[in-house]
């Protein structure tokens, strides 16, 4: 196997171009997986990388020699250590990196069981939201256009792989989308006196959960769509919880009124 020294060699070139730039990911339609963990699990959801760079020094490592083993042939680059270390985004540059063509996704279907993801910056708690949905087995996953991309290495990175297992939609208006969706549809809101909590909510039925930005919240418009503005009971004193924590909490709670039932891509 041919080691890349250069971080002008054409490969190199194009996977820190990727892993560097939203622009440029969305212009080639290519998803970089920044850590073996990702990398493992693109494979077991959905086969092999388009191409896969492995740090010069990681080649002899055991779990990369079983990784190999595991696909069938792609491109596979060998890179010196310091222009793995230009490309990967982490504090302790990954040893494993690879580019994926970015999934396509299928319409949202009127009835399926939702996240909705309003105008939400930090990309932490997009990907939190994705790892929450996919645990709770919601796999429809609706995001405003100025929500964070959710195929950006930092929200790859929160969502631990969840994101195979999702069918998510970006660049939707929400607006819209709420207006023509055939389930309730309920708003994550801070403390209000005509809000309803959380758990009087039944969630024996489709339903949309809509989450807005970390600071302002949703807008009125986006509220007054939903069917009701819920809010989630807290007997301490804080007004609000972290956007992720309360689509975790929403999501369970559904769960949890569910039981076994609700399972991915169920559609009620």
């Amino acid at each position: 196997m041919k080691v890349i020294r250069s971080r002008d060699n054409p490969f190199a070139r194009q996977l820190i171009a990727l892993a560097h730039s939203s622009r440029e990911r969305r212009k080639q339609g290519l998803t970089v997986l920044d850590g073996i963990h990702l990398v493992r699990a693109y494979i077991e959801a959905l086969g092999a990388p388009q191409a896969i760079a492995i740090a010069e020094s990681a080649l002899a490592r055991e779990e990369v020699m079983l990784l190999l083993t595991t696909i069938p042939a792609v491109t596979v680059a060998a890179l010196a250590d310091t222009v793995m270390a230009e490309a990967s985004a982490l504090e302790s540059p990954a040893f494993v990196m690879a580019t994926v063509t970015t999934p396509s996704v299928r319409a949202t279907a009127s009835d399926a069981n939702v996240l909705v993801l309003d105008d939400l910056q930090d990309p932490g708690n997009v990907g939190s939201l994705l790892r929450s949905a996919a645990a709770a087995g919601v796999a429809e996953i609706v995001l405003s256009k100025t929500t964070a991309f959710a195929w950006s290495p930092k929200v790859l990175r929160a969502a631990q792989g969840a994101h195979f297992s999702l069918n998510i939609v970006e660049g939707v208006d929400t607006l819209h989308f709420l207006q023509a969706y055939a389930g309730q549809s309920i708003a994550l809101v801070p403390r209000a006196p005509s809000a309803k909590a959380l758990f009087e909510i039944d969630f024996n039925r489709s339903t949309a959960i809509v989450i807005g930005n970390e600071g302002a919240g949703l807008p009125l418009s986006l509220q007054q769509a939903t069917t009701h503005r819920v809010t989630i009971p807290m007997p301490g004193k804080m007004e609000s919880l972290n956007a992720a924590a309360a689509g975790a909490i929403s999501l369970f709670e559904m769960v949890r009124q569910r039981g076994d039932a609700i399972a991915t891509n169920t559609n009620k």
